[in-house]
């Protein structure tokens, strides 16, 4: 891997800048190659995850690789998925689910990580905050209103809505993202796997 990738890394690893405000010691969960061909950027870690120090190790990600239709061995081969949430470390417990991710991961840390990744070919944006740090223009626009109209944003950007098992309430009201938003999905990113192997 490129030097200054590592070294960048290591940098985030040891970052303690939001650590007054974390509910534990500082723990980044990012996951990052040269190489890197679709680009995962989520909300930040849940307590599973801070502990596992292991992305999507919980039933969100049981979730997310089951739309992307790709086993374990592949989602956690950095040279072709990039794992960059919006906030690295787990932010701790709000009064509905987990706090939103800290606000100072993304302005320091995802510029220096996105341009040494040259080889991107798609960026999932996987729930709201993702979307509208990477879509400004649309803030007046509801999430289900942009993963709707996800070619919008391609090819550089695919949004999605989180796989949490929280979110079980909009996936049964919106039956169309399972009929006709998972499949171009799947068919993106095994495009994408394919190109890699010929």
């Amino acid at each position: 891997m490129n030097s200054n990738l590592t070294t960048l890394l290591t940098n985030i690893n040891s970052c303690s800048l939001c650590k007054e405000n974390l509910p534990n010691e500082p723990r980044p969960i990012v996951r990052a190659h040269e190489n890197s061909k679709i680009c995962i950027i989520g909300q930040a870690p849940g307590a599973k995850v801070h502990r596992s120090g292991i992305p999507w190790n919980d039933p969100s990600g049981d979730q997310l690789r089951k739309w992307l239709n790709v086993g374990s061995g592949l989602f956690y081969q950095p040279e072709i998925f990039a794992i960059v949430p919006m906030g690295f470390c787990y932010p701790g417990k709000g009064n509905s689910g987990d706090l939103p991710p800290r606000a100072e991961c993304a302005p320091t840390w995802h510029n220096l990580l996105l341009e040494k990744m040259p080889n991107l070919e798609l960026t999932l944006l996987v729930g709201q905050y993702a979307q509208a740090y990477y879509l400004p223009k649309t803030a007046k626009t509801t999430l289900t209103q942009r993963v709707r109209d996800f070619k919008d944003y391609l090819p550089r950007f695919f949004p999605l809505p989180h796989p949490s098992p929280r979110n079980r309430f909009w996936l049964n009201k919106n039956a169309w993202f399972e009929e006709d938003v998972i499949p171009d999905l799947r068919r993106r990113v095994h495009g994408i796997l394919h190109a890699m192997t010929v």
